[in-house]
């Protein structure tokens, strides 16, 4: 590492033109170390020392994602706003896009590649459900700039006439109940649905986790890849499925095989079939008719009950998604314009949401017992930017602090300990939605809820559900 230059109030930063490149309390778990080995290991290290060496530029894209509001310069700006007494050159903006570009994606992937994992403690709440360590699988959207050179790869949703929107990215990943820590991420183009990207992360999965996932994952051989992993599943079921009932249980539950015509050997799995009823705030009253398949076939260890309540833990990825898109990207389009850069954007946004998981992981694991759902990410990224404008905390001279300013901050403002259920409101914006079939089926307004199961089986088979 170069040596440090030390500045006013004391703190360290990387020596001459290294020192732009940081992310404020957040370069202590993206360290220089780390990013030196990754572009060492993906062959993007600068040849000759440049005004903007690699490691800067890695940090810089790194903070894109944390100012998404910000323009290059304006980012930069943030950067160096505390360094004045550096005189640092400052970069045009063809000089940091050109940056951009010689590095590529390939080390932004790889820094990914290395935070992701889980965080969760056995003493923290909803990290364990009765020693299985709960996992969530689930896709969304992100839109790309409607530009030629981008829409050859992602496509725009097509309506019954015209294409509308921007184009759209799919990504998947795979995150940790309780904690919402990534373990892995796969993107591309929206068509041919979500599990194509589904069976490459199957790879994260471990004889120690029980994974949860919606009715879109339900398709025998992705389970197959699943079971093949140790892993355990709970997932919803659609109405395309005849289960024959092969043996029925003491709760209500029952065991079958699937896999007919798909699979060389059939899984046996355990059906759970629920009348729910949901209860507004208002008074409106909703029902709806569950299936849900599990590989867990014991219904002792493994009640009925438990287990429906458990899959609701499932939302928590739409909680992950809601993190990265609403507060990260504050609901914008992505900024690159070109194929790779899209790419690498989206390693970055990945990376520092990951970064910002492990730094309340860190300050969670100061209080034994305490629910990371309590901790707020508004919070969490409001305090990390700060760090980055004042350069604050970027090198310690002892041992790296647990509780750095951004877990005090998370701790000092604590969310309520019972989280009230609720559910989201909902409207149908475009009029070509292709959700259409669901306009005033959902509350225009967020509100709470009460929630029954009736454990039933359901002999006529399962009601179709419209598109949500």
């Amino acid at each position: 590492m170069q040596e440090k230059s030390v500045i006013s109030r004391s703190f360290g930063v990387a020596g001459g033109v290294y020192a732009p490149g940081h992310l404020g309390e957040l370069t202590q778990i993206i360290d220089f170390d780390l990013v030196d080995a990754v572009l060492e290991e993906t062959g993007t290290r600068e040849k000759r020392l440049r005004l903007l060496p690699s490691r800067v530029v890695v940090y810089f894209v790194l903070a894109l994602a944390l100012f998404e509001r910000c323009s290059y310069l304006a980012t930069w700006g943030k950067l160096t706003a505390a360094l004045t007494d550096l005189r640092l050159t400052r970069p045009s903006v063809s000089s940091l896009a050109r940056a951009r570009r010689r590095i590529g994606a390939a080390p932004l992937r790889r820094l990914f590649e290395t935070l992701a994992g889980v965080v969760g403690l056995p003493s923290q709440p909803g990290v364990f459900y009765r020693g299985l360590r709960t996992v969530a699988i689930d896709g969304t959207h992100l839109h790309v700039p409607d530009r030629e050179q981008v829409t050859w790869r992602y496509r725009k949703r097509v309506g019954d006439r015209r294409e509308f929107g921007y184009p759209l990215l799919r990504l998947l990943v795979v995150i940790e109940c309780g904690t919402r820590a990534l373990l892995a991420a796969d993107f591309g183009p929206d068509a041919g649905g979500e599990l194509p990207y589904a069976h490459r992360l199957v790879g994260a999965l471990d004889r120690a986790m029980l994974l949860l996932a919606d009715a879109g994952f339900d398709a025998a051989r992705f389970l197959h890849d699943v079971a093949a992993t140790g892993a355990q599943f709970l997932v919803r079921s659609t109405a395309c499925r005849r289960p024959t009932i092969a043996q029925r249980l003491p709760d209500g539950s029952y065991l079958t095989r699937i896999g007919y015509g798909t699979l060389p050997a059939l899984i046996l799995i355990r059906v759970i079939e629920a009348q729910v009823t949901i209860t507004l705030a208002d008074g409106t009253v909703r029902r709806e008719q569950w299936r849900l398949i599990t590989s867990l076939t014991d219904h002792a260890r493994y009640p009925a009950r438990e287990l429906i309540n458990l899959y609701h833990e499932r939302w928590q990825a739409e909680t992950t998604y809601y993190s990265i898109k609403a507060t990260m990207l504050n609901g914008r389009v992505l900024r690159s314009h070109s194929i790779p850069g899209i790419e690498q954007e989206v390693y970055a946004l990945l990376t520092t949401y990951q970064a910002l998981i492990r730094a309340a992981a860190d300050a969670a694991s100061t209080q034994p017992g305490l629910d990371m759902d309590r901790l707020s990410f508004t919070i969490l990224i409001d305090t990390a930017v700060n760090t980055i404008t004042t350069a604050s905390a970027i090198h310690p001279d002892g041992p790296a602090d647990l509780l750095g300013a951004i877990g005090q901050a998370a701790l000092a403002n604590l969310l309520p300990t019972q989280r009230r259920p609720r559910v989201k409101a909902r409207t149908r914006k475009n009029p070509t939605s292709k959700y259409g079939p669901n306009t005033r089926q959902h509350p225009p307004t967020a509100q709470t809820y009460s929630f029954h199961a009736d454990i039933t089986v359901f002999e006529k088979g399962l009601a179709s559900r419209s598109q949500r």
